[in-house]
């Protein structure tokens, strides 16, 4: 079966798009995250989302109606945890992701048949996304990158010196709110793509093999959404034709191409 054929089926059609627009947005978030030293914050954040995910299903609700609000909610309160108490940035949400990891094992535990549409979330399901599902990932992730696009300069005002960009008048504490919340939002489209362990995988690996690259800030966001695409396009080939998981496969790939990245710079140099 060559790729095209391959690609003519519709499930492989919504595979694709779906997960092209959320590598884009991940990708692009995981350059201010990861330079901000926060790049966790999408591992925690995905936990929220596994426990989120769980209580929509014992509540019989869509899994992303309730798991999109109360991720970004929970988001706010993990930078007001860091900011309000003695806590550490990364302990916050070390605090806040095993307790809802263990909040959503409980619920799986408690809620017999769910169990199976569960697992799909936990280790990713993108060969079995559906029209809605899609539909909202492409028009999500559209939006933050154009949110990205708008407020680039306070967000890398914000990521390179945050003292210098109050001082220039930049409103850093909007800002970062709006960046916690843009990573909230996209952890949560891309907990269907790779599943809610391996989520963060897909915000560092574009972000920090770009890093290798170029020196270049706007260069590093396009070669990592570049990166993200390629893993994702060739990871959901590949898993296809040698049966294999699909965010398992996308996450190798991406590992493959930072491992190349990083051979590259250090014989450049």
């Amino acid at each position: 079966m060559t790729v095209l054929e391959m690609f003519s089926y519709a499930f492989m059609q919504r595979a694709l798009v779906a997960g092209i627009f959320t590598a884009l947005s991940c990708a692009a978030l995981g350059c201010f995250l990861v330079l901000r030293r926060f790049a966790m914050i999408g591992d925690g954040l995905a936990h929220v989302g596994f426990a989120a995910v769980a209580l929509s299903l014992v509540l019989g609700l869509a899994p992303l109606t309730l798991a999109l609000p109360l991720v970004m909610l929970l988001s706010l309160w993990i930078l007001k945890l860091g900011e309000k108490t003695t806590l550490y940035g990364e302990t916050a949400v070390g605090l806040v992701s095993s307790l809802a990891m263990a909040a959503g094992v409980l619920l799986a535990g408690s809620g017999g048949g769910f169990n199976i549409d569960l697992s799909g979330y936990l280790f990713g399901s993108i060969l079995a996304i559906k029209e809605s599902e899609l539909i909202l990932s492409v028009i999500l992730s559209a939006g933050v990158v154009l949110v990205i696009k708008l407020f680039y300069y306070d967000l890398f005002s914000l990521t390179y010196d945050e003292e210098f960009a109050r001082v220039s008048g930049v409103k850093t504490g909007r800002i970062e709110k709006l960046l916690i919340l843009l990573t909230a939002l996209t952890v949560v489209l891309g907990i269907r793509v790779v599943g809610a362990l391996l989520i963060s995988s897909l915000i560092i690996f574009p972000a920090v093999t770009a890093l290798q690259l170029s020196k270049g800030f706007r260069a590093t966001i396009l070669i990592a959404m570049a990166c993200g695409v390629f893993s994702v396009t060739a990871g959901i080939t590949a898993s296809f034709w040698l049966e294999l998981s699909t965010g398992a496969t996308i996450v190798i790939v991406n590992f493959l191409l930072f491992i190349a990245a990083f051979a590259y710079s250090r014989i450049k140099s």
